[in-house]
């Protein structure tokens, strides 16, 4: 038996995670859930049309054993979810397409703060099992075996202990924004072009693509009501100056705008949410068990961070062969390391011996490429 490692002692750099918010463009809608989900559920008891998933906790593996003090503690002091954005246009949120964007999500139970970690789509990490390994993209996990076989691959490659998910498919974004009245952005002449085009190649009789046939171009600039297709095709421009750096900035403002809606609306617009919205979300929380107690404490929920992984100084990006254009992670232990720390700022934090041979394997796939 390999002995862990203590972990190492992290230095000053807050500053450094706040500059590392890198978030797709689904990520905008999966935000704005956790505020709908949780004052939603507390508006209405009707049903809501949500895809309850009945997940099988036993197809649900973590690298320490339940009864691990350590996984008690964390469990106790925080809540942890699994956020999933898929490119299903026909309502499908089960297996059989990847998932764009994966989100973390850290609660403290007791303060309500909140933070936010994606998990870049194109990190290679290992979906498969330590006996048989399979180093691809992270978001692959997902169309292979759905949501179990995508919280198995979070839970094994990063020491994790998520059960609990919320997936939402392409359609949700435009609805989502739709159903608080768009979004109040100030347009630039340079990004008039690229938000065009961008709703035009999600608008596509030739290829049955078809989301929406609200297709309105913009065509002037200034502070302007986007609508929810609008809004997706914003959030997706990364063209201009600033290239990432700015599209993040855009989603933030996006984001900004569908919370700040939302809190505001009444019991009654709440509900249109609902129908609006929920058909397109798959989740394995119960409502009196998990939904109606977060409610309960809605108030002192505050997102006070937000990350990607793997993080900006420990990370490079190659061509793998087949596999394509992968981020790596250097190395995927120090990394872990890291996301703990980020996600569990009260807790101590060993690294497990199931991650430490991912590590190595990861670098010994991307020797194999020359990486």
């Amino acid at each position: 038996m390999k002995q862990r490692r203590p972990v190492r002692k992290r230095k000053n750099g807050g500053n450094k995670i706040l500059r590392n918010i890198i978030i797709g463009a689904e990520a905008v809608v999966l935000i704005a859930v956790i505020v709908i989900l949780i004052y939603a559920f507390r508006a209405t008891d009707e049903d809501t049309g949500v895809k309850k998933y009945d997940l099988n906790p036993d197809e649900i593996t973590i690298n320490t054993a339940e009864d691990d003090p350590v996984v008690q503690e964390i469990r106790k002091g925080y809540t942890t979810l699994a956020f999933f954005g898929v490119d299903a246009r026909n309502g499908t949120l089960q297996k059989g397409t990847r998932t764009d964007t994966i989100i973390i999500c850290s609660i403290d139970n007791e303060t309500g703060k909140t933070r936010l970690c994606s998990v870049y789509r194109d990190t290679l990490l290992n979906i498969g099992t330590l006996g048989e390994p399979s180093y691809q993209k992270c978001n692959a996990a997902y169309a292979y075996g759905g949501p179990e076989k995508a919280l198995n691959m979070l839970n094994q490659n990063l020491d994790l202990y998520i059960t609990q998910f919320v997936t939402v498919g392409f359609d949700g974004v435009m609805n989502t924004v739709d159903a608080v009245g768009g979004v109040d952005i100030d347009i630039q002449q340079n990004e008039i072009k690229f938000l065009n085009d961008y709703q035009a190649s999600m608008y596509s009789t030739e290829t049955n693509t078809v989301i929406t046939d609200d297709y309105i171009p913009v065509t002037q600039t200034g502070m302007q009501t986007l609508s929810g297709y609008q809004a997706l095709a914003y959030c997706r421009i990364r063209y201009t100056a600033g290239s990432d750096f700015k599209r993040t900035e855009r989603q933030r403002d996006v984001v900004s705008q569908i919370v700040a809606r939302a809190k505001k609306m009444d019991p009654g617009k709440i509900t249109k949410i609902c129908t609006d919205v929920f058909p397109y979300i798959a989740t394995n929380m119960d409502l009196n068990k998990d939904i109606i107690p977060m409610a309960s404490e809605a108030s002192k929920y505050e997102i006070v961070a937000s990350g990607g992984f793997p993080f900006d100084d420990k990370i490079t990006t190659g061509l793998l062969g087949s596999k394509g254009d992968c981020v790596i992670p250097v190395d995927l232990l120090s990394n872990v390391e890291e996301l703990h720390q980020f996600l569990y700022p009260t807790m101590s934090y060993t690294p497990s011996d199931t991650v430490i041979d991912i590590s190595n394997g990861i670098k010994a796939e991307a020797a194999r490429y020359g990486k």
